[in-house]
C-alpha cells in the first residue's frame, strides 16, 4: 500500500509537488532561525568571555569578592605551579592568567615634563609566548587601528580614541604610574606599539594592553596574576561542562578557611549575566515558538488547501466502492510521506546554510565600525542537536493535522450525490 501511494505521489506532481515545496521551505526557515538566534547568543557569552570571564575563571575567594576593583595585593601567587596543576587536571580547556590593574597614564614632552595625563584601565596578557592563545581569543591582530602589535618587551597597546586624547602616536613612549602588589607606587615607561579599538566607549576612552612579564614587572608580581582564565578548546560556551569543572576543581582546591585558596567560578557567576542571559534564552524560546507556531499554520492550511482540491478525486474513489475510511487513512498516510520528505529536506538544507554561517558567519563590520576586541565583526549561527529535528514538528505534525481535519468531509460524502457531482 505504502509503495502504491508513493507512487501515485511521484508520477502526479500536483498532489506532491506543491505540498512538499512548501513544507521544505518552513522547514528550512524554522531550522535556519533557530541556529541563527543560538549563534547570536552565543557571540554576545563570547564577547564577555573573551575579555573579562573566559568560560571559568580562577582567582582567589578574596579578590573574587572585590574583583571590581581589581585587588592586586589578592592575587593568585605560584603561577606557575597552579598552571601546570590546572592544565594537566583538566587538559581539553585553555587557560591563560592576566593581571588587572588601574591607574594614571603621563605622556611627557621633549623636556621630560608632563604633557597630557589620564586614568587607564589595563590589562596585562601573554603576548610573546609561542603557545599563548591570547592574540587569537582577543583577535588582537583585526583590532589595530594604527602602527602594530607588540613585537618585544616594554610595548604596549592602546585604544585608539585614548591616544587621540593625550596625543599618542605609534612610537611614542608614556609612563604607567600605579601601585605594586605590595601597595607601593609603581612607574614604568611604556612604547606604544599601536592602537586598537575595543569596541566599548568606557575602554576606548581610557585603556592599554601590555605583556604580562611586563607588567608583572612594574607591579612587583613575580609569578602572580590576578586571575586564570579557562577557555574551551573552540571557545564555545558550554554551561554543564563548566560547571563540572568549576565543581571538581573546587571540591579539591578551594579552601572555605583561606581567603588566598584559589576558586573557580564558571561564566555566568564570575560576568553578572545570569539574569540576563536566563532572560535572553527566554524570549529566545518564545521567538522560535512564534514562528514554528506561524509556520505550522502555514504548512496546516496548505494541507488543508490540498485537500479540498483533491475533493472530486475523493468523489469518484468512493464513487467506484472505496470505503471512506481507507480514503481517509491514505490520504493521511500521503501527507506523512510529504510531511517526512520536505522534513528531510528542508532541515539538510537547513543545516548546511547553518553550518556555513557557523564556519564563516554574517559580517557585519561596517554597521559596528569594523574591527574591533569586543564586538565580532560577524553574525554567526550555531548548530545544536535541536536542530537536527525541530523542523519536523511543524513539518510533519502540521501537515499530518491540517489532512486529518480536512479529511473528515470524506465521511460527510453522501454516495447517492455522487452521480450529480460527476454529471457536474
Amino acid at each position: 500500500m505504502i509503495q502504491f501511494l508513493m507512487k501515485g505521489l511521484l508520477r502526479d506532481r500536483s498532489r506532491s509537488l506543491i505540498p512538499l515545496v512548501t513544507v521544505a521551505v518552513g522547514v528550512f526557515l524554522t531550522v535556519v532561525l533557530f541556529s541563527f538566534l543560538n549563534g547570536i547568543l552565543d557571540t554576545m557569552v563570547h564577547d564577555t568571555a573573551v575579555f573579562s570571564c573566559g568560560h571559568v575563571k580562577i582567582m582567589t575567594r578574596a579578590y573574587y569578592k572585590e574583583a571590581a576593583q581589581m585587588p592586586n595585593d589578592l592575587a593568585l601567587t605560584g603561577m606557575s605551579a597552579l598552571l601546570r596543576n590546572v592544565r594537566q587536571e583538566f587538559p581539553g580547556m585553555v587557560w591563560t592568567p592576566r593581571i588587572r590593574f588601574g591607574g594614571l597614564l603621563d605622556v611627557p614632552d621633549a623636556a621630560g615634563e608632563t604633557k597630557a595625563q589620564g586614568p587607564v584601565a589595563g590589562m596585562g596578557v601573554d603576548l610573546f609566548s609561542p603557545a599563548s592563545p591570547e592574540p587569537r581569543i582577543l583577535r588582537l591582530a583585526k583590532a589595530v587601528i594604527r602602527g602594530r602589535l607588540p613585537s618585544k618587551p616594554g610595548e604596549m597597546l592602546v585604544s585608539d580614541d585614548f591616544a587621540v586624547h593625550l596625543g599618542l602616536q605609534p612610537g611614542d613612549t608614556a609612563t604607567l604610574i600605579g601601585s605594586t602588589m605590595n601597595g607601593s607606587m609603581a612607574t614604568a615607561n611604556f612604547v606604544v606599539a599601536g592602537t586598537v579599538r575595543f569596541g566599548i566607549a568606557a575602554l576606548d576612552h581610557g585603556a592599554m594592553i601590555a605583556d604580562l612579564e611586563d607588567v608583572r614587572r612594574a607591579l612587583d608580581m613575580d609569578d602572580a596574576a590576578g586571575e586564570v582564565l579557562g577557555f574551551s578548546a573552540d571557545l564555545i560556551y558550554r554551561r554543564q561542562a563548566a560547571e563540572e569543572i568549576a565543581a571538581r576543581y573546587n571540591a579539591v582546591h578551594a579552601k572555605a578557611d583561606d581567603k588566598f585558596s584559589p576558586e573557580m567560578v564558571e561564566f555566568r557567576e564570575s560576568s553578572g549575566l545570569a539574569s540576563y542571559l536566563d532572560m535572553a534564552e527566554y524570549f529566545s524560546t518564545i521567538l522560535v515558538i512564534i514562528f514554528v507556531t506561524a509556520m505550522s499554520i502555514v504548512l496546516w492550511n496548505a494541507g488543508l488547501m490540498g485537500s479540498m482540491r483533491r475533493y472530486g478525486e475523493v468523489g469518484v474513489r468512493l464513487a467506484i466502492g472505496e470505503a471512506k475510511g481507507h480514503v481517509y487513512r491514505s490520504m493521511i498516510a500521503e501527507s506523512i510521506m510529504i510531511g517526512i520528505a520536505g522534513s528531510m529536506i528542508g532541515t539538510a538544507l537547513g543545516l548546511a546554510l547553518s553550518y556555513e554561517l557557523q564556519a564563516h558567519g554574517l559580517n557585519i563590520g561596517f554597521l559596528t565600525g569594523n574591527a574591533s576586541i569586543l564586538i565580532e565583526e560577524s553574525l554567526r549561527a550555531r548548530v545544536t542537536s535541536t536542530s537536527y529535528y525541530l523542523g519536523f514538528l511543524p513539518g510533519l505534525c502540521a501537515t499530518f493535522l491540517g489532512t486529518s481535519i480536512s479529511g473528515i468531509g470524506i465521511y460527510k460524502r453522501q454516495t447517492s450525490q455522487l452521480a450529480k457531482e460527476m454529471e457536474s
